[in-house]
């Protein structure tokens, strides 16, 4: 088993300090993450990362909190309720 193998990307969206988030954008960055979406006015982030970097991205100043990108299906509206 090699020691320098890779986790697989994982999504995640980011809760960050509004005051400093470009900083805190670049800041992730440089732990790891992928950007893929930015809401300066929410103060939130979307992107992708090693599942082996989340803990790097928490660590971050100014990353209130990560969570886990989910997909969430329903069914059709003129489905039956199930």
């Amino acid at each position: 088993m090699n020691g320098s193998t890779r986790s697989e990307p994982v999504g995640v969206i980011l809760a960050v300090d509004p005051d400093r988030f470009a900083d805190v954008v670049e800041a992730a960055r440089g732990a790891g993450l992928t950007v893929t979406g930015e809401q300066p006015i929410l103060g939130t982030l979307s992107g992708t990362i090693a599942e082996d970097r989340i803990a790097a991205l928490r660590a971050v100043d100014g990353v209130e909190s990560v969570d886990r990108d989910r997909a969430i299906g329903l069914p059709p509206p003129d489905s039956p309720i199930q």
